[in-house]
């Protein structure tokens, strides 16, 4: 496991945009949706901005079940930031379709990774997926209260948001453990404890699923802000 702690979330994103640029520009990338991505998005459309149709391919750790337009859409967030001035080629980047069926979307976008990505031992293979981690040790959309159901999924799976009930369709846990490198990109002191707890295996870490993201590759590698890794650093 590799940990890496910055001062601030702003260094911490212009180190993993940096990162990501001399290592993965012609990777297949899952990225995440939520408020922590946003500056590591930002920073690499600002440092990729003299470059057009790269041929990264993007694909989605998670999508919330609602229209691509919607403030709510992983997707749009994505489109706004980091898809700007055609850095990307258009044709490289699957989005998972929000507002369609949440169990149609399942089976398409499973196709999609099936027709696009390596298969390892018939399980889609990334480059690279960076995940979010939430305060109840979440990651993707795979919640506490569900996991243990949802752990025998091969491929993506269709998940319930705990307090909301807003459907989700996400990455599995296998498919997650199956890339060549994962990166959780965390930041702020409300995630302090889980990842103290996860790290160093103590307290309640088998009730989180992150604590599971255990990749067969041993390529695993945390990016913290000093407010995230408080308890690791006393």
């Amino acid at each position: 496991m590799n940990i890496n702690i910055y001062k601030t979330k702003e260094e911490l994103s212009d180190n993993l945009s940096d990162y990501v640029i001399n290592n993965h520009l012609d990777s297949s990338i899952a990225i995440s949706g939520g408020s922590t991505p946003l500056l590591l998005f930002k920073s690499l459309s600002t440092k990729l901005s003299s470059s057009k149709n790269l041929d990264t391919k993007f694909y989605w750790v998670d999508e919330r079940c609602v229209p691509p337009d919607s403030e709510e859409s992983n997707y749009k967030m994505a489109r706004e930031s980091l898809f700007v001035n055609n850095i990307f080629n258009s044709q490289n980047i699957y989005r998972i379709k929000g507002e369609k069926d949440p169990f149609e979307e399942v089976i398409n976008y499973n196709k999609i990774l099936r027709d696009n990505l390596t298969l390892d031992k018939n399980i889609p293979s990334f480059d690279l997926i960076i995940l979010g981690l939430g305060d109840d040790g979440h990651t993707a959309s795979l919640f506490p209260h569900e996991f243990k159901n949802l752990r025998n999924k091969e491929e993506c799976l269709v998940a319930t948001h705990p307090s909301s009930g807003q459907k989700r369709i996400s990455l599995s846990e296998k498919i997650i453990n199956n890339a060549k490198e994962v990166i959780f990109h965390v930041t702020g002191a409300g995630k302090k404890y889980v990842i103290d707890e996860i790290i160093n295996n103590r307290g309640n870490y088998k009730s989180y699923p992150a604590s599971y993201i255990n990749p067969k590759s041993n390529n695993l590698s945390w990016y913290l802000d000093f407010e995230a890794s408080e308890m690791l650093t006393k």
